[in-house]
């Protein structure tokens, strides 16, 4: 679906057409920027949108700042200011997928930390059909980006250029999506997405030093499995061979949703079907960023309440 007709542009409202930077900026050159995908929650009972943790997604994204040595790092009421804005001023009451990019600027060269921009948009993007009926997935042959090569932890946009090939080689090979090993063989992530797989009642994922990010959907879903389902999730390392073995798996992601994962290199999980725990995720977790219950309110940013 396409972005939105307006845009923020280092905290100006802009329409899409003149949301530029120059074909010589930093950002171009070297691929210089950390970016920020939030989800915004419409929910029709309350008239309002929520943006899911947005201040956890704005404090990543100031760390990202951080760790490119971009100056200046921006507040975080300049780019709540900015986001909520451009949200206001599209009138969105939808569902939408929301990106904030934060880059380097200007006409310099490799060492340059400024100046700085900042854009901000939104893309209206409903529930997608692999949330409800799963996917088809491959290992990759692409290792994960290590960490003393670039920074997993964050959402660097030179990062994602490791993703888009091991994206591309799924596609290819006509899966949905893509799990990639880390250089020493064990399971990371998905180009897009952190990686669940239950085995004798017990919930897995990669700890955070398999050279993932540290995504907030994914510490989400583990409060919501412990929390809302009881059930132990373990963080460790996690061999290719383990997955297939697994009794379902899902991933999840801001963009991703909870997903379930079907199979892994055409290797059924369990029955083949989404699994119950994933199901029970996937309703805990749409139950708290739709606003249909009351836990964790601090995690629902409202756009319009205060309009």
């Amino acid at each position: 679906m396409p972005t939105a007709p307006l845009m923020s542009l280092n905290g100006r409202i802009v329409p899409y057409e003149q949301c530029t930077v120059h074909a010589f900026s930093g950002v171009v050159k070297y691929g210089a920027a950390v970016f920020e995908g939030l989800r915004g929650y419409w929910n029709p009972d309350r008239g309002d949108m929520y943006v899911f943790r947005l201040r956890e997604h704005l404090e990543r994204l100031r760390y990202g700042m951080r760790i490119l040595r971009l100056d200046p790092v921006f507040d975080l009421d300049f780019m709540e200011r900015s986001l909520i804005a451009m949200i206001r001023a599209n009138g969105l009451r939808e569902t939408v997928h929301l990106r904030m990019i934060a880059y380097l600027d200007g006409d310099d060269e490799l060492a340059a930390t400024g100046p700085v921009g900042l854009v901000c948009g939104a893309v209206p993007r409903p529930r997608g059909r692999a949330v409800e009926e799963g996917v088809h997935i491959a290992v990759s042959t692409y290792a994960r980006i290590a960490d003393n090569a670039l920074p997993p932890r964050v959402k660097a946009t030179a990062n994602y250029v490791n993703n888009r090939a091991a994206e591309l080689e799924a596609r290819r090979n006509q899966y949905d999506g893509v799990l990639m090993l880390t250089a020493q063989g064990k399971v990371s992530e998905g180009s897009g997405a952190c990686f669940f797989m239950v085995r004798n009642g017990a919930v897995h994922t990669p700890d955070v030093s398999s050279d993932i990010l540290e995504s907030i959907t994914r510490d989400t879903a583990i409060e919501l499995v412990r929390r809302k389902l009881g059930l132990p999730v373990h963080e460790r390392t996690i061999d290719r061979h383990e997955v297939y073995a697994a009794d379902e798996a899902f991933w999840c992601g801001s963009g991703y949703e909870i997903q379930p994962i079907l199979s892994v290199d055409r290797l059924a999980l369990g029955d083949g079907r989404p699994g119950a725990v994933t199901r029970a995720v996937q309703k805990a977790y749409f139950d708290v960023v739709e606003g249909r219950v009351e836990d964790y309110p601090a995690w629902r940013s409202a756009v319009y309440a205060n309009a």
